[in-house]
């Protein structure tokens, strides 16, 4: 891509020569002689980078840029003032201009400007682009994905969630099972009851029976006065046991019978009670396994397996992690009231090489850590945990500055075939080449060695 930059100074020896010097640099340049050309030539559209004098006859430099900025917030203004009128140049940087420079410029100084508020610049519209990509990426307020892998599990939901049926959900801890109950609740005929939540690992059998069934007053030691149970509160809503696979061998029989019969009896009750609830099973244990090892009850297993959704790793969906990473992003900017315009690409290739063992509960924590530890505007390598910091190593290749362009291009196609395991039709996509341009070249170095 390359940028246009709109130059503007009543001196026409200097318009004429920062055109000359950006130019040098691989910018397309326009020129005006004051603010009201400049203006008008704006509003021709394509203009990427504004530098402009600060006094002109007419429309000045500051009258200029807070046009253009109430135009196109974000776009980069850089002001260039005499020794005179500092104060007014600090005066519009307040106001929203990228950078200021004293006249004459230093044109190595400019050359740096510039090139910093353009990679500025197209980050911030790459993140906005990933933050409208999210929302057109969303099952509900919390599901995102636009993998294949998470197209999938949405399309499962999206079928199973009007239904009455029971669901089984599976996959590792943190890969957001909990966010899969929470949608199916939500396309439910029942989302306007409870959704009532019970996390079977964190409590004892006898613990776990009462906030199931709820208890009698003096059922035991404790029981001060009468319980409600999550059946009951959960009664025309649904009930989310996560970590099914945890629950003890009794409390599986009397949760069988509820599923089976639909009515239960509190701990130390004799009073039968009717239930109407959907069940929404989770859990990251194999229960076929733990069927073969007796640990499970294969009844209670077709009970609750009705429609299963595998929920994939982070690692089998790669593709999710940059909208994912943009809307923690957003979530963890606001909380700490700091303005961050997105990630470097280089910190996203170390997001995108990690293997995220603790999945997206692990991708939160690292977002927010450098967030917290960002003293820029973009989040950068060096802000990312130091797990992430040295990750995807093999995701690099080191080129020689003494080879020609064709030697680097075999290189850059060698390393990224490896990289993809072989997969010729993934490393042509990321290279932005067609497959057969890829075939052609493997061939034509082939056909030379």
């Amino acid at each position: 891509m390359k940028f246009k930059l709109l130059i503007v100074d009543d001196e026409k020896h200097i318009r004429e020569g920062l055109a000359a010097s950006l130019e040098g640099d691989g910018y397309e340049t326009v020129c005006a002689a004051d603010g009201d050309e400049a203006w008008k030539l704006f509003g021709k559209g394509d203009i990427d980078l504004v530098i402009t004098d600060l006094r002109m006859p007419g429309l000045d430099g500051e009258e200029l840029m807070r046009r253009i900025l109430a135009e196109t917030p974000g776009l980069p203004v850089i002001i260039l003032t005499g020794h005179g009128s500092i104060e007014n140049a600090i005066s519009a940087t307040r106001e929203g201009a990228w950078h200021y420079l004293t006249k004459p410029p230093d044109l190595d100084q400019l050359s740096l400007v510039v090139k910093r508020a353009l990679e500025n610049r197209e980050l911030a519209l790459r993140h906005r682009e990933m933050e409208a990509d999210l929302e057109r990426s969303r099952l509900s307020a919390n599901m995102i994905g636009k993998s294949s892998a998470m197209r999938k599990v949405f399309d499962t939901i999206s079928r199973v969630g009007p239904t009455k049926a029971s669901i089984l959900i599976t996959g590792e801890s943190g890969v957001g099972k909990e966010l899969v109950a929470d949608a199916v609740h939500e396309l439910s005929p029942r989302r306007d009851k409870p959704l009532v939540k019970v996390h079977c690992a964190a409590l004892s059998e006898n613990l776990l029976e009462s906030e199931l069934f709820g208890h009698e007053k003096g059922a035991f030691t404790g029981a001060v006065s009468r319980r409600r149970g999550r059946f009951e509160l959960a009664n025309g809503g649904s009930l989310f046991l996560d970590e099914v696979g945890e629950i003890d061998q009794n409390i599986q029989i009397k949760l069988l019978r509820v599923l089976q019969e639909r009515e239960f009896e509190r701990v130390g009750g004799e009073e039968t009670i009717e239930t109407d609830v959907r069940i929404i099973a989770a859990t990251n244990k194999d229960l076929k396994e733990e069927i073969e090892k007796g640990n499970f009850r294969e009844d209670l297993y077709f009970r609750l397996n009705v429609v299963s959704i595998a929920v994939p790793p982070l690692r089998d969906r790669k593709d999710d992690i940059p909208i994912m990473a943009a809307s923690f992003l957003k979530e963890f900017a606001a909380e700490n009231s700091k303005t961050i315009e997105g990630i470097h690409e280089k910190a996203y290739a170390r997001l995108c090489a990690y293997d995220w063992p603790g999945n997206i509960r692990e991708l939160r924590n690292c977002i927010e850590s450098a967030v917290v530890m960002c003293r820029r505007n973009v989040i950068m390598t060096d802000d990312l945990p130091p797990a992430l910091q040295s990750a995807g190593e093999e995701g690099w290749v080191r080129i020689p500055l003494d080879i020609s362009f064709e030697e680097a291009e075999k290189m850059i196609i060698r390393a990224a075939v490896n990289y993809h395991k072989g997969n010729k039709s993934r490393a042509a996509e990321v290279l932005g080449i067609g497959r057969k341009t890829l075939h052609r070249k493997l061939e034509n170095e082939e056909s030379e060695t």
